[in-house]
């Protein structure tokens, strides 16, 4: 038998240990260590790492002002927002070499939001076959890099 060992996902998993407020929030605001994610702070916006991916090298671009729609988001804030995705797109593109990228936001818990009432863009590399038998039979992803490590990665791509 075969074991997969993720520890780092058990307080996801039972939501052991999880402070109140916004998660994104706390992690511009470095609470708790938060800010360990963090890639990149801009005007506006900024760049985290979703500490619970569905792939390697999985983004998040949030606004730094804590907004739950589109509506309540500034022009500027949103100008911002895509133009920090097209950037990501060519530093994903050196960093992991993706065959290929979802870019997308769920506005509202019905729609998939985990934190609904902040708006944040994912972005996520994606690659041939990259969806296999363990997500199929057993809704489980492999995820081969950490998100603290794959933070020090992208943040070099950075200027500080």
């Amino acid at each position: 038998m075969e074991r997969m060992w993720a520890p780092w996902r058990y307080d996801y998993v039972t939501s052991a240990g999880q402070p109140s407020g916004c998660v994104l929030c706390r992690a511009l605001e470095g609470a708790g260590g938060a800010d360990r994610l963090v890639v990149h702070v801009g005007s506006l916006n900024f760049v985290v790492m979703n500490l619970f991916p569905y792939n390697a090298g999985h983004l998040l671009v949030a606004t730094r002002r804590h907004v739950g729609t589109l509506n309540q988001a500034s022009p500027e804030e949103l100008t911002e927002m895509m133009g920090l995705a097209r950037r990501l797109e060519e530093v994903l593109a050196d960093a992991y070499h993706p065959e290929g990228i979802n870019l997308g936001m769920n506005l509202g818990r019905p729609a998939g939001a985990g934190v609904a009432d902040h708006i944040h863009l994912h972005m996520v590399p994606r690659w041939t076959g990259d969806t296999n038998f363990m997500t199929v039979l057993d809704d489980t992803r492999v995820i081969p890099e950490d998100p603290v490590k794959a933070c020090e990665r992208l943040r070099a791509y950075f200027p500080r």
